[in-house]
């Protein structure tokens, strides 16, 4: 059976800059621009050419690529036509070969907020796409509101967006642009566009996420006969964010019927970057990835149960919807206080050791696994601590160095321009191959801002450990998470610290005390012991 074309259309650059708290630089918009045309979408969304400075700078620079980047603007002004219209100028002068213009097709917001009639609005839409087909250009037209609209007014609705279509839009796009619709209400309302006569051919679909429905919503146009589909990596934009690309292009791929009806540009191979991309998205915007997220999370293949744990050894297919290599993410079995030997066998694998079944080591560590985690450790989500556990219990963990002793200090005091600052200072003496080493580090950045005790403990801790200082040369903290596991006169901390190097590693590590900084440097030390370990160092 021959499939049928898909479009897949990408507005990160735009849309997803209206999260909060998230603005591109122009470099960051073409490294993100050549990720979205490696991985294979159809269009581009590069923002709005006029609008503000980068978007501006974005367009004079972008990157050559194989997708079909798209301005973004909106419909004529009332009274001024296309021609005259400098908003509209701005957005062709971008030069893109595709212009989208965003125009209204619900009634209230045509009368209310444009102040206009319905029949001048219509004008405007027709009248903007037609000048963008005379430059030579692919014309979309964005239906803001479009379901709503079409509750209060299906006839308008339908009016507004034939108005684009008859004009010469290659593309009319279905907007739920407050993220209310439901599935069944996209699908019915989808269905009458295409009965209206504009082909699925020509309609696209774009929703957002305010009812956790933008994949749904997604999916039941497609299934009305959409063939053209919006979203943004990792699900940003405004308010709860846009249908999320890195969850429907595996949808689409590799569930059912959509695998075998539809193709789209992104290949198998691409598929398997998937992961990549959306951390890499996470690591511009300098946020934590959602651990479970679908397909692309950390714990989006993670088995926690021993019964689960032990079914996967057998056949992964039992608590797996797809194979973790496929998006590019890999199977994790994390261990805590309710795994079983299988778990812990199979974790053992994945860190390269190897423990047959039956070992006595194996109730050894399970038994200090459940000791330490009544302690408030926490092993499923700190794996390297697990694994220098495991390893110090099976006897194969060297001995690279030993902490002598370690001193914090924290002074309040005032700069020279009269304002109270911070400044933490770390003593660290060590002891390595007979030799003490002493450190000291304080936690001022290049910039003249207070790190904090733990920066200071890390610098010192790392600036000098002699044989070893070219391996952890690299090692860069990237997450420093604490939690209070009990309250009152009795509190305990435990800090869970995210580690990073050079060759794109990344490992967690915990510790626990009753004392911030305490369990601090003991993750640190762990984060440290993990990558001389798996950098091949030797004891001296």
């Amino acid at each position: 059976m021959t499939k049928e074309r898909l479009y897949l259309y990408d507005t990160t650059l735009r849309d997803g800059q209206q999260t909060q708290g998230v603005q591109f630089s122009t470099d960051e918009k073409k490294l993100i621009a050549q990720a979205l045309d490696d991985l294979g979408v159809d269009f581009i969304e590069g923002g709005w050419p006029g609008a503000n400075p980068t978007d501006s700078a974005f367009f004079d620079e972008r990157p050559e690529t194989r997708a079909t980047f798209t301005a973004f603007g909106m419909t004529k002004r009332a009274g001024i036509s296309a021609e005259n219209d400098d908003v509209l100028a701005a957005v062709l002068n971008a030069g893109t070969p595709s212009v989208c213009l965003v125009g209204k097709s619900h009634d209230f917001h045509v009368e209310k907020a444009l102040g206009i009639t319905l029949s001048e609005n219509t004008e405007n839409i027709a009248k903007s796409m037609a000048h963008i087909v005379a430059q030579g250009r692919e014309a979309m037209f964005d239906a803001e509101h479009f379901f709503d609209g079409y509750k209060s007014n299906p006839s308008y609705a339908i009016d507004a967006v034939k108005a684009a279509y008859d004009a010469g839009a290659r593309w009319v796009v279905l907007c739920d642009t407050n993220g209310g619709a439901m599935p069944a209400e996209v699908h019915a309302a989808t269905k009458a566009v295409i009965e209206a006569g504009i082909p699925g051919s020509h309609v696209g679909i774009h929703t957002h996420n305010d009812c956790e429905q933008a994949i749904a919503n997604s999916l039941a146009a497609i299934d009305a006969g959409a063939r053209q589909v919006q979203g943004t990596l990792n699900g940003l934009g405004e308010r709860c964010g846009n249908a999320n690309l890195t969850t429907l292009i595996p949808v689409l791929m590799l569930k059912e019927p959509y695998a075998s009806l539809y193709d789209t540009q992104v290949t198998e191979e691409a598929l398997k970057g998937l992961t990549r991309v959306s951390r890499m998205l996470d690591d511009i915007l300098n946020r934590i990835p959602e651990k479970q997220a679908a397909f692309v999370g950390a714990s989006a293949f993670a088995h926690k149960a021993g019964l689960h744990a032990s079914a996967i050894l057998k056949d992964p297919t039992t608590y797996e919807h797809v194979d973790p290599q496929s998006v590019g993410n890999k199977r994790i079995i994390p261990m805590s206080n309710q795994a079983g030997q299988s778990n812990l066998i199979k974790r053992l694998a994945d860190a390269g050791i190897s423990v047959e079944k039956g070992d006595p080591a194996l109730a050894r560590i399970l038994n200090r696994i459940k000791e330490k985690e009544a302690q408030g450790y926490s092993f499923d989500t700190a794996q390297a601590s697990f694994e220098l556990l495991a390893r110090e219990e099976l006897g194969n963990l060297p001995t690279f160095f030993e902490v002598k002793r370690y001193k914090v200090t924290v002074e309040r005091r005032k700069n020279k321009y009269n304002q109270m600052v911070s400044l933490s200072e770390a003593v660290v003496v060590v002891k390595i191959g007979g030799e003490k080493k002493l450190s000291v580090s304080e936690s001022m950045d290049e910039g003249g801002s207070d790190r904090g005790p733990v920066n200071a403990l890390s610098k010192a801790l790392g600036k000098d450990l002699g044989p070893y200082q070219a391996v952890i040369d690299d090692l860069k903290l990237v997450d420093f998470k604490v939690r209070i596991t009990q309250g009152g006169t009795e509190a305990v901390t435990r800090v869970i610290i995210d580690s990073e190097d050079s060759n794109g590693r990344r490992w967690s590590t915990v510790g626990v005390s009753p004392n911030i900084v305490d369990a601090s440097f003991e993750a640190l030390l762990d984060a440290i012991n993990w990558k001389l370990v798996h950098d091949g160092a030797t004891a001296v």
